[in-house]
């Protein structure tokens, strides 16, 4: 099967039938907040290393607390909608935590993918997925598209 979005639950069964398959498992997550071509892009070099892509989409609560009261733009049911229907990836969830940490420990994939922006020890979650024999991929973006960039024109167009 392809493109689901699942519960946090589902998707470490998933993993573990997975495992038992000799699938490798890559994972990512994000906001996905307008969707734009550098989500796509990552997405699709996210999806290079592995068979199986997860996607982990932050809760709009746990937007809120990142990004501040104004975001998410678009609510986590419409972003899942869009992430899932991408052609790199398989599935989606959504966490609540301000950082991925707890849903890497309980799918312990085989590689984590983050953008090149992030340093490698800054890399939450990285320390579970190495010690697990695992590696860290980070992919540098093609372009300068950023959703806040998008609202910021938006804004400025149309204020």
């Amino acid at each position: 099967m392809k493109n689901i979005i699942a519960q946090r639950k589902e998707i470490v069964e998933l993993r573990n039938r997975l495992k038992d398959k000799n699938k490798s498992v890559v994972f990512t997550n994000g906001c996905f907040d307008i969707l734009h071509s550098g989500h796509v892009d990552y997405l699709n070099k996210a999806k290079s290393f592995g068979d199986i892509l997860i996607v982990a989409i932050n809760s709009d609560s746990s937007i809120k607390r990142i990004k501040g009261t104004k975001r998410p733009i678009l609510n986590e049911d419409e972003r899942a909608f869009l992430v899932c229907n991408l052609k790199a990836v398989d599935y989606v969830t959504f966490f609540d935590d301000d950082t991925p940490k707890e849903i890497i420990s309980d799918l312990i994939p085989d590689v984590l993918v983050k953008g090149a922006d992030w340093e490698l020890e800054s890399i939450v979650g990285r320390d579970i997925v190495e010690s697990n024999g695992g590696r860290v991929e980070r992919i540098k973006f093609i372009t300068d598209q950023s959703t806040s960039g998008i609202i910021n024109i938006i804004l400025e167009r149309y204020k």
